[in-house]
């Protein structure tokens, strides 16, 4: 069989742990069998983040906006722990949040829906996709613990002298503080990569923050999107039959749990990261869900949404047989070889990735599946696999 060839390179970044394990077995089962791999390599294992005191991480950041689509293994955030698990110089700060601010995108998140698998709310008939902000707010923030009493303030000064002061609390006693901070053109950037994929995928956008009480901060969300969307969507929308709506984000927990799904929910970035794993854990498993960072410049990288299944990975290292789910990380492949594809005309590498996708969900609607969706499956005579049987299962099907 002649493989399906390349022409332009993807962005690899390799991960750590389970994941990094799962990453070779399905480049050698479900990929280099098929295609002649095309990627510009980076190793963003914490070991090697550690090495290159974390530039690595910025190198990778700087190859997607090169080649614009890259595809990313799990990788830790290390806390005090890892630091002195890893012999770490210092606590580096997460590979994620790092290039998800230099490509200034926003996280789309949807789960992957098959049968025997049953939503967790009986109304949810069609999968939610999170679009989640990817800059600022607590992930950004700065804090402080006031000792004793005294008065904390909130200050801005601009560059060209003015000074903007107010209160933010008189402590009588001890306390603590925090202060984040976004910018417009990020806001404005997650606004227009929203509307554009709605556009894309001709869903609903939903989007809510908490601006009856966050009357400046949340509010200027709400203000830039309405603004962004009359100027430059709202035609677009109603040539497509498709709704921009807005409410408070409360409302929205409310609306979506009644709901059958099939709109996108656009959140702040600390909102998506919890909406998210709520939506996945709903649907099935964390390890059931797609992502990708979409920049409205052009630059996507597709991850797995969960973390490096440490686990498991330990219990690998020991000769022990686990039963990792390796699905994110596979649609993080056939998404990120899906593009480039699209974006070079490479109609083969479309139609592989397609059948690579829908050949994963046979499997396991055929019954094959790993442990963690064999434990909720409703389907008769489910087989379980361990991690590379799994795999093997796959590459029979997509022989075939």
């Amino acid at each position: 069989m002649n493989k399906i060839k390349m022409t332009n390179p993807i962005v690899e970044i390799d991960g750590d742990e389970m994941t990094r394990v799962i990453w070779e077995a399905i480049k050698d089962e479900l990929i280099n069998p098929f295609i002649e791999l095309n990627t510009e390599y980076y190793d963003l294992s914490l070991k090697n983040r550690d090495l290159t005191n974390d530039q690595i991480t910025i190198d990778s950041a700087m190859a997607t906006k090169k080649h614009k689509v890259a595809v990313k293994c799990a990788t830790i955030t290390p806390n005090a722990q890892r630091v002195k698990e890893y012999d770490l110089k210092e606590m580096w700060k997460s590979p994620n949040g790092t290039i998800r601010a230099i490509l200034d995108g926003t996280v789309f998140r949807k789960p992957i829906v098959v049968k025997g698998i049953e939503p967790f709310v009986r109304t949810w008939k069609k999968p939610i996709t999170i679009a989640r902000h990817a800059y600022g707010d607590i992930y950004k923030d700065v804090e402080l613990i006031a000792d004793g009493p005294g008065e904390a303030y909130l200050c801005f000064q601009s560059i060209n002298g003015k000074e903007e002061k107010i209160m933010v609390h008189n402590f009588k006693d001890k306390g603590v503080l925090l202060g984040m901070h976004n910018l417009d053109s990020s806001i404005e950037s997650f606004a227009r990569s929203c509307f554009n994929y709605a556009l894309e995928v001709k869903e609903d956008l939903w989007f809510g923050t908490k601006d009856t009480i966050s009357k400046k901060y949340d509010h200027h969300f709400k203000d830039l999107f309405q603004e962004i969307f009359d100027n430059e969507y709202k035609e677009k929308f109603s040539d497509l039959g498709i709704e921009y709506f807005y409410t408070l984000i409360d409302d929205i927990v409310a609306r979506i749990m009644r709901s059958e799904g099939g709109m996108i929910w656009a959140c702040k970035n600390y909102d998506g990261d919890v909406m998210s794993d709520m939506v996945a854990s709903a649907f099935g498993s964390l390890a059931m869900m797609t992502s990708v960072l979409a920049s409205p410049e052009g630059f996507y990288e597709y991850e797995a949404a969960h973390g490096t299944v440490t686990k498991h990975y330990y219990q690998h290292l020991k000769g022990a047989k686990t039963s990792t789910n390796s699905m994110a990380t596979i649609f993080a492949w056939s998404g990120a070889l899906r593009k480039r594809g699209q974006m070079d005309n490479n109609l083969e590498l479309v139609s592989f990735a397609d059948k690579l996708e829908s050949t994963a969900i046979n499997t396991i609607e055929e019954g094959f599946m790993t442990k963690d969706l064999g434990l909720m499956s409703t389907l008769e005579n489910v087989k379980i696999l361990d991690t590379f049987e799994f795999l093997k299962a796959i590459r029979k099907n997509l022989n075939k």
